[in-house]
């Protein structure tokens, strides 16, 4: 086990910079700044600007200099001359926010983090909940009315997205039925129709490989040795099936439990929820290059650690697969 950590949280490492890599350039790609869309700014502003978050740098020193900030201070002593402080010795410098002023991005992240990942909890115990349930009740009753049920709540799921899913379930239970706000998060009924719309958009893939899972798994020798012997129909699933069938589900939730715990760009847009999702798409538009790359990277760093306990969950599920 600790030779498998260590080797992933090496193997992390050349994955990470790749992505700050591609996210770094691209970005950089595009035409516009993120000044230029300011009215009438004169030349000498403009060049203050750019040289006070050193814009004006080549770029290879500035991917050079920020690929520096972010390498936790206690890989180069230098810049803890005054004193050893934990916080700043193991802790990322994301750099300052172009678009909100004395604001650095690691506050915003800091701030808003917190929002999206209680949205991404409560959705995901949604998906959990109606997923496995409708899955495993349309692999028990196979080619019957249930799980033709279970079958279409999971196609509908898949093939309606969130930025359909969630107007439409606004303008019902909000604008005509008035039973929650249309946007907001300051009351605790405010997280419903958000919870909603994003879990079922998760709970429909895991309805499917929950079925998928378990009809595999129904069909083994040991399945049928198990009810020769009298065990009963909920045993069998429960002690036996169970583990076995949700393998597909495990494999697949790791990266989706990733992005559904760090927030919904959509859905946080649509019910203006102050969550790292809707900032996300804020500071694309702005051309907020340091936020942008900030919230990548830890979209990417929860992504890679989720499928890290994907992995070890597979390998306690099924005595045949190693951590190797």
């Amino acid at each position: 086990m600790l030779r498998f950590l260590v080797r992933r949280l090496l193997q992390a490492v050349p994955v990470l910079l790749v992505i700050i890599t591609l996210a770094f350039f691209l970005q950089r790609f595009v035409p516009g700044g993120p000044f230029t869309a300011e009215k009438n700014l004169p030349p000498e502003i403009q060049r203050n600007l750019d040289a006070y978050y050193h814009l004006d740098d080549p770029l290879w020193k500035q991917y050079r200099d920020y690929l520096w900030d972010l390498c936790p201070k206690a890989f180069h002593p230098l810049a803890l001359r005054e004193g050893f402080d934990l916080k700043a010795a193991f802790g990322i410098d994301l750099r300052p926010s172009f678009k909100y002023a004395n604001r650095s991005v690691n506050e915003i992240i800091a701030a808003e983090l917190p929002v999206s990942f209680e949205l991404g909890a409560l959705a995901l115990a949604l998906a959990l909940l109606l997923g496995l349930a409708a899955g495993i009740v349309a692999a028990l009753w196979r080619n019957q009315w249930p799980d033709q049920l279970g079958t279409s709540f999971a196609l509908t799921g898949i093939c309606v997205p969130s930025f359909v899913l969630g107007p439409l379930f606004a303008l019902v239970f909000a604008v005509h039925l008035r039973w929650f706000n249309a946007s907001g998060w300051t009351d605790p009924s405010d997280r419903v129709l958000p919870a909603l719309v994003l879990g079922i958009g998760y709970a429909a893939p895991i309805a499917r490989l929950t079925r998928g899972g378990l009809l595999e798994v129904l069909g083994q020798d040991y399945i049928r040795t198990a009810r020769a012997k009298g065990a009963g129909g909920a045993r069998v699933v429960l002690r036996h099936a169970l583990r076995g069938g949700l393998l597909p589900v495990v494999s697949w939730l790791g990266p989706a439990a990733a992005g559904v715990l760090t927030g919904s760009f959509v859905v946080e847009k649509v019910f203006q929820i102050p969550g790292l999702g809707r900032e996300f798409v804020t500071s694309v538009s702005n051309r907020d290059y340091t936020l942008v790359l900030g919230t990548v990277i830890i979209y990417a760093a929860f992504i890679i650690a989720f499928n890290f306990l994907a992995d070890v969950a597979q390998a306690w599920m099924n005595p045949k697969l190693t951590l190797e």
